[in-house]
């Protein structure tokens, strides 16, 4: 990684060549990459949105050093929080309430008016993104309250469950009063607009959207959206890392008994990082749902939440560019390795020996395994050692001025 470099403090010249190079690599990325199709640029797109949530978890086990199993769950919060609010959904949700508790239904009737009653809410994705951040935020802290004293394999096992039984929830929340639609999902949801402008593509259109004049299929448009949200996202890891708090967080990370004694209000601190993480999984959740068009809790699995916990670890845990890494080549490697495994069974045999699913998760997973084995700090741990967890230190196993026997 010598040739890139975003350490602005040691060498702010490379730093901020190395952001332009990649910040024009990543404009141009889409025009090239819509020369082989458009699935291409709808990988990334997802790739995109696996970097936010990887940061937000971050903020949790990379920052503050809690390790979370269940940061799937604040996803879906905000995912079912743009179904509900930007589909016909709601609807449903005050028919099944009339049909099933006439009074309430008849009172939320009254108060929502006739328009929402058959169409539903559609409110602006601008207006849902915060509000899915809000409510994300909320049940971050809520996680985080009753484990403010559990530590290690205990708050693994605790987040765990709190990620299944969100999923549980959405997969049962259809009876007495349908709110998700349970494993059936929420679909029409309404696509992103910016200044009025679809980035679905307007009906008719063939998902080409029209910007100042010029046409460009829709799987771009997205693309450049989630590219400022990730660098905004990536904005304010940095603020939050270089801030009092984010010290207050690496401090509970490497000793939380110390921390304590030096006055770190260590409740108040925990509390903020899990609600803080939490909220970018919320942002990211109300974007996913809006660019699928459709949620469901099967997006929300166990699997899901390993796979963004191991985009941090694999990258370099606690650094924010090694994030950024873990998250591209997780998220992106399994779909080429989907495209490349058959085609090139059939040019080395003839034949397809393996299918192409069984061999590309083989391969994903020994991958993982081999870099773990060669590299534990992560492909592109921090260059700072004080950044990094207490156990990717050199030597860290060893007291200050011990002598071995």
């Amino acid at each position: 990684m010598a040739l890139l470099s975003f350490d602005m403090k040691r060498n702010p010249a490379q730093a901020r060549t190395s952001l332009l190079v990649l910040l024009a690599l990543m404009i141009v990325f889409p025009f090239i990459a819509q020369q082989f199709g458009n699935s291409w640029v709808r990988i990334m797109d997802m790739a995109l949105l696996y970097i936010m949530l990887a940061l937000g978890l971050n903020v949790v086990v990379g920052f503050a050093g809690l390790l979370d199993l269940g940061y799937i769950a604040f996803y879906a919060i905000g995912a079912y929080t743009a179904g509900l609010l930007a589909s016909p959904q709601f609807a449903a949700v005050l028919e099944s309430f009339v049909n099933t508790y006439p009074a309430v239904g008849n009172f939320l009737v009254m108060v929502c008016g006739p328009e929402i009653v058959q169409n539903g809410i559609h409110l602006s994705l601008w207006v849902i993104v915060p509000l899915s951040a809000l409510i994300a935020a909320i049940f971050g802290a809520l996680l985080g309250a009753p484990t403010l004293k559990l530590r290690g394999d205990y708050l693994a096992i605790v987040t765990l469950g709190f990620g299944e039984i969100i999923r549980i929830f959405m997969n049962n929340l259809n009876a007495p009063v349908n709110i998700t639609n349970g494993p059936q999902g929420i679909n029409l949801i309404d696509p992103i607009r910016v200044f009025g402008v679809s980035l679905a593509g307007e009906p008719g259109s063939g998902s080409m959207v029209k910007i100042f004049g010029m046409t460009t299929p829709s799987v771009n448009a997205y693309y450049f959206l989630f590219l400022l949200l990730c660098i905004a996202v990536i904005f304010f890891s940095i603020r939050l890392q270089d801030s009092r708090l984010g010290r207050a967080w690496v401090a509970i990370r490497e000793d939380e008994i110390a921390a304590k004694a030096m006055g770190i209000n260590t409740r108040n601190v925990k509390l903020l990082a899990f609600a803080m993480g939490a909220s970018f999984g919320g942002v990211a959740g109300a974007m996913f749902a809006s660019f699928q068009g459709f949620v469901s809790p099967e997006s929300f699995s166990l699997t899901e939440s390993i796979a963004v916990l191991a985009m941090v670890v694999l990258g370099g845990i606690g650094h924010i560019p090694g994030v950024v890494l873990g998250g591209v080549i997780l998220a992106a490697l399994p779909e080429v390795l989907r495209h490349v495994v058959e085609p090139l069974q059939m040019s080395l045999f003839g034949k397809v020996w393996i299918d192409a699913e069984v061999l590309r998760q083989l391969l994903y997973g020994l991958a993982m395994v081999v870099i773990m084995l060669t590299r534990p700090a992560g492909l592109w741990p921090s260059p700072r050692h004080e950044d990094r967890p207490e156990a990717d230190h050199p030597h860290s196993g060893a007291a200050v001025g011990e002598v071995k026997a």
